[in-house]
């Protein structure tokens, strides 16, 4: 677009045509309030009750964790569907649109848009300008906009028509992403469905028997994991760090049977201590000791080979025993994440040690059901992937149209 199209702003450049109005400008603003807790008829109706907690990635907030019923609405504020609901205490600037008739908590600002602004547009235009608004609250304990402030927040609009086409165009990408996280989820819950059944029942199998870890099926073996893999601490203490070394990979670098890039460190292999063996082979597993993160687990492919291990545990599985991959998969299931979480509790000091991993007992089915239980929980998790990056791409996708469309750098037809 040509330069003489735009002009100079106290928000920046935009196209002449647009304006730069307040929020009091483009409708109504209300302040949430909470219906006493203590009157029982205010709660459990058919309103839903909103609050920052139920803001999620979706444009719509759809559940809330509470309702209230029509004397309960009546004694907070309602508005309607479609008003436009941002978080104005502690996590300020978050955006959301209201599915139904509702009322919010007093956290919560609303604006209910008069005739010259399209909500969605609204919601798309302060979706991007939110860190802006975060700076607007200032650095506080509690950081807060107050409606007085909030109402003077300046938001470029165009005309109505370009208002309603942009707004569509961002809905279009909105309503792709979110039949993609839908499916994320499904995959999700197959992918849990299978591991319960598929690390329990196994395959095909009609006898079952008893064990003292559940019950089995009866050609399967309860054994310890320290007699399927050998397991060895990695350095206690870190070498020197540089940028060019060796990946040394630490909790935060795993990711439910993953090894992620994000934030790793780089070691001196100089600086490696020769008494120690902290070096990674294919097929091994990282456990993470202690923190958030402790009982996660992270198998190593061949872009970790010859990478190390920090704080935390390295099992190598005996291959003639074990598939490695199977073992990531159970060391996951829920049965030995509890475990793990019982164990990290019961120390002095919060984490899992090479003797308490090493005298966890699992299930161990014939090598060849081993491979196909692997397999096909394998082939979900690609399924999963696929999912991921399809996601990932579209919200870049959204996030250059934002870009151009909310800074009248492209304009739409109308």
């Amino acid at each position: 677009m040509k330069q003489e199209t735009f002009k100079q702003t106290g928000i920046g450049k935009i196209p002449k045509e647009w304006e730069v109005v307040r929020i009091s400008q483009i409708g109504k603003v209300i302040t949430g309030t909470t219906p006493s807790t203590k009157v029982e008829e205010y709660w459990g109706g058919n309103y839903p009750f909103v609050t920052p907690t139920d803001f999620s990635t979706s444009k719509y907030v759809y559940k809330t964790e509470r309702s209230v019923t029509k004397k309960g609405a009546n004694k907070g504020k309602i508005i309607p569907k479609d008003s436009v609901m941002v978080t104005c205490i502690a996590s300020v600037g978050e955006v959301a649109l209201a599915s139904s008739e509702c009322i919010t908590n007093q956290q919560i600002n609303s604006i209910i848009c008069n005739q010259n602004a399209n909500p969605h547009y609204i919601y798309y235009a302060l979706f991007f300008r939110k860190n802006l608004l975060k700076g607007w609250a200032g650095v506080t304990t509690t950081p807060i906009i107050k409606k007085s402030l909030f109402e003077k927040f300046p938001i470029p609009l165009p005309p109505l028509p370009e208002q309603q086409k942009i707004a569509e165009i961002l809905s279009t990408v909105d309503s792709a992403i979110e039949k993609v996280n839908q499916a994320i989820e499904k995959t999700q819950r197959l992918k849990k469905g299978l591991m319960q059944k598929l690390l329990t029942k196994g395959i095909g199998h009609n006898e079952f028997k008893d064990t003292e870890i559940g019950r089995i099926p009866k050609e399967w073996e309860v054994v310890r994991l320290g007699e399927v893999g050998n397991i060895r601490y990695g350095l206690s203490q870190p070498p020197e760090i540089t940028p060019y070394g060796i990946p040394m990979i630490r909790a935060t670098n795993i990711k439910r049977g993953k090894i992620v890039e994000d934030g790793i460190l780089r070691v001196n292999p100089k600086t490696i201590p020769k008494s120690k063996n902290p070096y990674l082979k294919k097929g091994d597993i990282i456990v993470v000791r202690s923190g958030a993160y402790t009982g996660d687990i992270g198998l190593v492919t061949t872009e970790w080979v010859g990478a190390i291990v920090g704080y935390d545990l390295i099992i190598t599985p005996k291959k003639e025993k074990i598939k490695p991959k199977f073992l990531a998969y159970y060391l996951l299931s829920s049965s030995v994440q509890i475990y793990f979480s019982t164990q990290k509790e019961r120390s002095a000091q919060p984490h899992l040690n090479s003797k308490e991993l090493s005298r966890t007992l699992i299930f161990l089915p014939p090598l060849p059901e081993q491979q196909k239980i692997a397999e096909i929980l394998s082939t979900v998790d690609k399924r999963l992937e696929l999912l991921k990056k399809k996601k990932e791409k579209l919200e870049r996708i959204k996030k250059g149209l934002m870009n151009d469309l909310l800074t009248g750098r492209r304009r739409v037809k109308v």
